[in-house]
């Protein structure tokens, strides 16, 4: 039950930007996948880090759960609240604070999206290349440590995030980095909050390390005749140091999805769709020598786009690859993975996988961004089939096992939430209980986000 002093406070704070209403409540409870959990008992909407840290207080005398939330856009519940309490929505904090175009780094508050900060920054000549395909909040890609189509090249949130400021448990506020290029100043707890899921405090604002945008960019769509020869083309181009700036890779169950939904053509066989960045002379011989390399692998119906509406069309059918494949079988919701493996062990993992779902009768297209090593599977289940539901689980579950028997990690990039902290325990053994021993120091009550990343306190 939500105590009544802890609302009539929270409301004297925000005023109408806190909000009761069902409808908001149950926005605040979607999922775009099979997690599901019960309705936060109310949704701030702060402005400033100093009403944050006031709210964090309140909550905290009342014994609240805080749960933060940005585009809500998480596949693994991240942002869902198992125990009630209040959700604080960063959609009011989306301001560009300040760009040091001279240091190539950027002031951002969480609730700002990267294609709007894309678009501020496009006069300067930067960019922020993190992608994780949906227009996500920055506050929200760095809770999560995501990556995405470019982390081949430009690495993942863990990389592009210099600093950061964050509201602890008690209403704290501490910052963490600098605007420094690099520091050896005791603990990086940057880092530590960088994929902390929002389970150690709130971020409230971030420093940002950006790239200058490149001169020439070509990208090409190729098929090839089967998986196999699409992820061994894969995993020579790496090995040969040709500097991708992205390489995916659709199944032909994911191309027949991204075709019906996006009003494409092509072959209904396994693709890659690949782009380089830099100068003119250097974009050519990359793509060049990535050619040769697909046509000994076999690629057939080689397809360059250097126009930028062409390039936009191409990216945009890969970055809505998710809701295609989900619309392939009209009313099912899906179970989706996310493993991440050591390039030697890709085709491996990524034939077994293909192996596993055909004998399981549960469709399950496969995509990913193989080029480093990460690759996901769409499981597709009926909303009201609790077989098909467990056969997935299933199936998700040997993944994650085949990803750690490789070397790997049971996510390379969506988290942990609610959806995959069964298995935490299998990749990290001892070290789990450490950042169990994390969580109970900064959160001693457990009142952040609770129910995620670590063992219940």
């Amino acid at each position: 039950m939500f105590p009544d002093p802890a609302l009539t406070a929270l409301r004297a704070l925000l005023g109408d930007r806190l909000t009761t209403s069902p409808a908001v409540l149950d926005q605040h409870a979607a999922s775009e996948t099979h997690v599901t959990a019960r309705s936060p008992d109310a949704v701030a909407f702060p402005e400033t880090t100093a009403e944050v840290a006031a709210l964090m207080r309140i909550c905290a005398s009342h014994g609240l759960p805080v749960i933060g939330w940005g585009a809500g856009t998480s596949l693994e519940g991240h942002a869902l609240a198992v125990r009630g309490g209040v959700t604080v929505d960063f959609t009011r904090m989306d301001r560009l604070i300040e760009v040091r175009a001279e240091d190539m780094i950027a002031r951002v508050q969480p609730g700002i999206t990267r294609e709007a900060l894309n678009a501020d920054l496009r006069a300067t000549g930067l960019m922020f290349p993190v992608d994780p395909g949906a227009n996500a909040t920055i506050g929200g890609m760095a809770a999560t440590r995501a990556s995405g189509t470019t982390a081949v090249r430009y690495g993942t949130m863990r990389d592009a995030v210099l600093g950061l400021e964050v509201v602890l448990a008690d209403g704290r506020v501490i910052r963490t980095g600098t605007a420094a290029p690099k520091s050896s100043a005791g603990y990086d707890l940057t880092a530590l909050f960088v994929g902390s899921e929002g389970t150690l405090g709130l971020i409230t604002e971030l420093t940002l390390r950006l790239h200058g945008q490149p001169e020439a960019i070509s990208a090409a769509v190729c098929a090839f005749p089967g998986m196999a020869e699409a992820v061994d083309c894969v995993i020579a181009t790496i090995q040969s140091g040709i500097p991708m700036a992205r390489i995916e890779f659709l199944d032909d169950a994911s191309v027949r999805a991204c075709n019906a939904h996006a009003g494409m053509a092509l072959p209904e066989v396994p693709h890659l769709l690949v782009e380089f960045h830099g100068s003119p002379a250097g974009v050519a011989e990359q793509a060049a020598r990535f050619g040769e390399l697909a046509e000994a692998f076999g690629s057939r119906g080689f397809q360059w786009a250097d126009r930028t509406e062409d390039r936009t069309r191409l990216w945009k059918m890969r970055h809505n690859a998710y809701p295609a494949i989900v619309a392939s079988r009209p009313g099912a919701t899906a179970v989706v993975t996310d493993v991440c493996v050591p390039i030697s062990r890709l085709a491996e993992a990524v034939a077994e996988t293909q192996a596993d779902i055909a004998a399981s009768g549960i469709p399950g297209p496969i995509l990913g961004h193989v080029g480093d090593g990460n690759f996901h599977a769409i499981l597709l289940v009926r909303r009201d089939d609790p077989d098909e539901l467990a056969t997935a689980k299933a199936l998700a579950g040997r993944m994650a096992e085949r990803a750690l028997r490789f070397g790997g990690t049971i996510t390379g990039e969506h988290g942990i939430g609610i959806g995959k902290k069964g298995h935490m325990a299998a990749e990290h053994g001892d070290a789990w209980a450490v950042m169990g021993a994390i969580k109970a120091a900064l959160d001693p009550a457990g009142l952040m986000n609770p129910g995620k990343l670590v063992e219940d306190q």
